[in-house]
């Protein structure tokens, strides 16, 4: 027996299906449909497909997760054969919210669709915050203040790229830059613009094909020894921000006296 055998054995039950139904729904005989289902041979990609739609589950969930596990009804299921694991919740009823470390943030990439790296994360509750999938993301530079290395960023999962609000923050798992922390701007075709709330940092723009996750900002935990900027440091930004106005502007004169 194999997780795909045990899978599809599984959702047969559940969809009250006989094995001969399931066969002519695939356009297969039933000694075929049977064959998957004892684990004696594998479907080929045609049949797969056909699987994934008649269930309607994702191929990679068909082969590679137990989902006896994990209740369906329970999962978010995503795009492109990905998912999110079931909310779990503590003895007291608490949201469990999964953290990514600090040294495994580049890992997240390869490991957030695996059940295995999901689960052995470690997890905290927090009770006010309730009805969604929460996870905690390590926060890095000085982008989006107040927000500093050694701070985390707890982000609600947001299922539908149409939900995304002008000027809310969001957690964007991207395929060239990872995880990054930004403030929503504008939906384009192609792309979505975002921006940094520390003006030193110009807007751009990510490709909607680069996005593999998005989190709404629901909350933030800060290092023990977090103190807010002070004055003089913000000032600095400024003076710096000022001289880049101060070139670009001279940038633009001097083209126009080409």
């Amino acid at each position: 027996m194999s997780i795909f055998s045990d899978n599809i054995r599984l959702l047969r039950a559940k969809k009250i299906t006989t094995q001969q139904e399931l066969a002519d729904a695939l356009i297969i005989t039933r000694s075929r449909y049977v064959s998957y289902e004892d684990g004696r041979s594998e479907p080929p990609y045609e049949v797969l497909i056909k699987m994934s739609k008649f269930f309607h589950i994702s191929i990679d969930l068909l082969l590679t997760v137990d989902i006896r596990k994990y209740p369906l009804e329970e999962m978010v299921n995503l795009p492109d054969n990905r998912i999110v694991l079931p909310i779990i919740v503590d003895q007291l009823g608490n949201n469990s919210i999964e953290i990514i470390p600090q040294k495994a943030s580049m890992g997240y990439l390869s490991g957030y669709s695996d059940p295995g790296y999901i689960e052995n994360l470690q997890r905290i509750s927090l009770p006010f915050l309730t009805h969604g999938k929460y996870r905690a993301f390590p926060a890095e530079g000085d982008s989006m203040p107040p927000f500093k290395d050694g701070s985390f960023i707890i982000g609600k999962y947001v299922e539908d790229m149409a939900d995304l609000k002008i000027n809310h923050s969001y957690i964007f798992v991207t395929l060239n830059d990872g995880i990054s922390y930004k403030r929503f701007k504008n939906k384009k075709k192609k792309s979505i613009e975002v921006a940094a709330d520390n003006a030193f940092y110009k807007p751009y723009e990510i490709p909607v094909g680069d996005i593999v996750e998005i989190w709404q900002y629901a909350s933030g935990i800060f290092p023990e020894d977090f103190e807010p900027d002070n004055l003089d440091h913000y000032n600095l930004k400024e003076m710096f921000l000022e001289i880049r106005k101060d070139i670009q502007d001279l940038d633009v004169k001097v083209s126009q006296l080409k």
